[in-house]
């Protein structure tokens, strides 16, 4: 009974991933939802056939999880924004009052 649950767990996890990547255009989010879904089904596998083959598979595949979430969330170096010299340090302008017309600061005299 439960080899068959986690057969559905593992098609659907599969479907699931693809659906993910098709709607929302995002592999990383994809990628993430099969390997949650694929840990599920891991975990299923070892709660109803406690062996030490279905407890390696089920610490491989939340190894590999683990693995592709740090991978799939490393930005290089090269491509994160960097901020001109010239900038550095400099603050826009602070506006009183909320007026953008010039020559008005918002501000009342007496």
């Amino acid at each position: 009974m439960i080899g068959a649950l986690v057969e559905v767990v593992t098609a659907l996890a599969l479907i699931a991933g693809v659906v993910t990547a098709l709607c929302t255009g995002a592999l990383r989010v994809a990628v993430r939802v099969l390997l949650d879904l694929l840990t599920a089904a891991g975990l299923l596998r070892l709660a109803g056939d406690p062996q030490w083959g279905g407890l390696a598979v089920a610490a491989a595949i939340v190894a590999l999880r683990q693995l592709l979430a740090a991978a799939l969330s490393f930005t290089p170096p090269w491509s994160r924004p960097t901020i001109p010299a010239t900038l550095r340090g400099r603050r826009p302008p602070l506006s009183v009052g909320g007026s953008s017309e010039t020559g008005k600061s918002g501000r009342i005299t007496t």
